[in-house]
């Protein structure tokens, strides 16, 4: 899943879909790597009685998984300077959620400790609910054009 090396990135330019099962494993596992010990995150009775089916995922899980995404694509040498999303349908158990993202703005970096490309991508993420996650990511890729993607 890239660009691959060498290639120019445009505005309109769609990434490839990542597909992601959402077990309860990954939820929970989510909740507790980012310290959100919010029972809903991994006790299925106790998010019953609140009002939710099943427990479901967190904010924190979703940020890291559009971060993944984004850098999956661009390569080890991206930087996420800025991912500003907003949540919809949740995550449960069983479910596969699918990413998707369109390039907004590419412009050029220049200066002494960088050149490269900053890219803006339109991130989506959609479940069998709904829409789960919108959003924005800004992604500085350092080297220019022959930098941009990996293989």
């Amino acid at each position: 899943m890239s660009a691959g090396v060498g290639q120019m990135v445009c505005v309109g330019d769609e990434l490839p879909p990542l597909e992601i099962e959402i077990t309860r494993t990954l939820i929970v596992a989510g909740a507790i790597a980012s310290r959100d010990y919010q029972d809903v995150h991994h006790d299925a009775e106790l998010a019953r009685q609140k009002g939710s089916p099943d427990i479901f995922m967190n904010i924190l899980t979703t940020n890291g998984l559009v971060g993944r995404y984004i850098t999956d694509h661009f390569g080890p040498t991206a930087v996420l300077r800025r991912v500003a999303i907003r949540l919809g349908a949740p995550n449960y158990p069983g479910d596969t959620m699918v990413l998707t993202g369109t390039v907004e703005e590419v412009a050029e970096v220049e200066g002494e400790d960088a050149a490269g490309k900053t890219v803006t991508v339109k991130v989506a993420g959609a479940n069998g609910i709904g829409k789960h996650v919108t959003g924005t990511v800004i992604v500085t890729v350092p080297g220019g054009t022959d930098g941009v993607g990996r293989s």
